[in-house]
């Protein structure tokens, strides 16, 4: 199982924060240094500083980084308008040497879209944009250097486009779709996507969702084998439960709702709560940190658990 770090800096984190963090996250051996995209603060945080845009973030690592993956988990169809994240995506991909990753969804914070002034349609309008945009993403990108591309949708057209820049990796950046929708989330990974993602439920969901998006594959004649399955749940880790506890209340959690509805423990505890989600089918764990200043909790992570899973 690969293990990728997963930040929540809408909580409240700079880009030095974060830069920190990735690199962090690159000297421990982790594979991916993720982040969410998301514009205002939850719960009862303050969000100070305020919030960072995730693909200039991204950009900015892209630099200071050498070997780990970099993206979104997950960009909001709703944020941006596609022929420029496409745009953008490419160029992280070149700026990294071919090391972005863009997780794309169709938005649910309603609250960050009033803060902002973004339009925020009904569940089946946001589906309708998601879709539109994983077509003209892949379609930009995949048009040959040299050719034009067009696409006429409801929501989007694009007339005569060079398509460019082109990424670094081919056929395009990975493509990360994921949700527990029963119909057009699978469709859509199935489709569109290099990796599902099933976060933030427990084993026995996630092995459904993942056979949900397996049969969805099948269905359109793909291997099931090409799609990565993947996690991600809050991680809370010590070296013993004094730490464990310690942590916990540092992000404004209880030990036993970690355990039971996360991943929490001493490293024994937390290798064998992901082996659970392995034995399902999961191939990558988005480790979410939320604690951002406690480098020491990656260092723990790295030494304990790292070397158990990988």
């Amino acid at each position: 199982m690969l293990l990728r770090i997963f930040t929540e800096p809408q909580q409240g984190a700079s880009y030095d924060d974060l830069l920190a963090v990735a690199r962090k996250t690159e000297e421990n051996g982790f594979d991916a240094f993720f982040r969410s995209d998301h514009y205002l603060v939850m719960g009862e945080n303050d969000g100070l500083p305020g919030p960072t845009d995730s693909w200039i973030t991204l950009a900015g690592l892209a630099r200071e980084t050498k070997r780990i993956k970099l993206g979104t988990l997950v960009s909001s169809a709703t944020f941006r308008n596609p022929g420029v994240l496409a745009i953008s995506v490419a160029q992280v991909d070149q700026m990294s040497g071919g090391r972005a990753e863009l997780g794309l969804g169709a938005g649910w914070y309603e609250a960050e879209h009033k803060a902002y002034g973004l339009d925020f349609p009904d569940t089946p309008g946001r589906f309708d944009i998601l879709t539109e945009q994983l077509e003209l993403i892949t379609g930009l990108w995949d048009t040959p250097v040299g050719e034009k591309y067009d696409f006429q949708g409801e929501h989007y057209q694009i007339s005569d486009s060079p398509a460019l820049p082109k990424p670094v990796q081919q056929p395009h950046p990975p493509i990360i779709v994921g949700g527990a929708g029963k119909k057009r989330t699978p469709a859509l990974a199935a489709k569109y996507a290099a990796e599902f993602n099933a976060g933030f439920r427990g084993v026995e969901v996630t092995e459904t969702l993942f056979q949900r998006v397996q049969a969805a594959c099948t269905d359109i004649g793909r291997d099931p084998k090409t799609l990565a399955l993947s996690t991600a749940h809050t991680v809370v880790v010590g070296k013993d439960d004094a730490e464990v506890k310690q942590r916990a209340e540092a992000i404004g959690r209880d030990v036993e709702d970690l355990k039971a509805n996360a991943i929490a423990g001493t490293p024994a505890e937390v290798v064998d709560r992901l082996g659970q989600f392995a034995a399902v089918g999961s191939q990558r764990q988005y480790v979410q940190i939320m604690d951002l200043q406690d480098l020491d909790h990656l260092d723990l992570i790295a030494a304990e658990v790292l070397p158990q899973v990988s």
